[in-house]
């Protein structure tokens, strides 16, 4: 019955149900609910890279950094492009002052999809802490960009203070 269930895509549709009431619970602020909805997801389809980066990006949320770091890396370990994964790694190198490291992955986060204004903003922070300054602005320049072209208003204004400091840095 299992493999019959599998052929029908079932237990995939199912997970995915799960994968909706996390990212629905999310957008409400309820982490924990979030996190318990990834967990079944998980377990009706372990072999989903992006279940187990969402559920690391849920516990970095909640401040739950070891756990985020073993979701991002099992990630890695089923698709080593996962976007969310890297960047989610990212944070935490970039957190912990491993500025090599934090910078790999957000390049690796940026070459997964070069369009999203977070992995550039941060991108352009690691190029700043290695005294990348020159880099650091011009990628603050395109984080800044992107956040207007999405209608980020509040985080788009961080990347135009970042991008006025960094630009005076650069000089």
């Amino acid at each position: 019955m299992a493999k019959l269930t599998q052929r029908l895509g079932l237990t995939r549709f199912e997970a995915d149900e799960y994968y909706k009431k996390a990212l629905d619970a999310y957008t409400k602020h309820k982490l924990d609910e979030a996190i318990l909805a990834m967990e079944e997801a998980i377990k009706l389809l372990p072999s989903n890279a992006e279940y187990y980066a969402a559920r690391g990006f849920f516990y970095l949320e909640d401040g739950i950094d070891e756990d985020a770091k073993d979701d991002f890396e099992e990630a890695l370990k089923r698709y080593p492009y996962e976007m969310l994964a890297h960047y989610g790694l990212g944070i935490i190198a970039y957190k912990g002052q491993k500025w090599d490291e934090a910078l790999a992955h957000f390049t690796n986060a940026y070459k997964a999809n070069p369009k999203r204004p977070e992995t550039l903003y941060y991108l352009a922070l690691a190029y700043h802490r290695k005294n990348q300054n020159r880099l650091a602005f011009t990628t603050m320049q395109q984080a800044n960009a992107a956040f207007d072209a999405s209608g980020d208003k509040k985080r788009g204004e961080g990347a135009q203070k970042w991008a006025k400091a960094l630009e005076k840095l650069a000089e």
